[in-house]
């Protein structure tokens, strides 16, 4: 399944996400913080959905309330629903 969402209070504009059965293969950040987008994504790929939302969630960047990661778990969130 490929599903898209848009992030809100972060520099990233997108979040390309593709999950196979519960599992992650791909995560693509448009904007953000290159480095950090791009390990966060190689860090994602084949892990389980609900692995990795309790890891990310809560992750806060410079006092915004969320951030990158945090976005990528309501992004996670909202596939896995959809899947349903």
């Amino acid at each position: 399944m490929n599903y898209t969402y848009t992030p809100r209070g972060v520099c990233s504009r997108k979040i390309d996400l593709t999950i196979e059965d519960g599992v992650v293969q791909s995560v693509r950040f448009t904007g953000g913080c290159s480095g950090n987008t791009q390990g966060v994504a190689a860090l994602c790929a084949g892990r389980k959905v609900e692995e990795l939302i309790p890891l990310l969630k809560n992750i806060d960047c410079g006092g915004k309330g969320t951030s990158c990661p945090a976005q990528l778990a309501l992004a996670l969130e909202k596939a896995a629903a959809d899947a349903h």
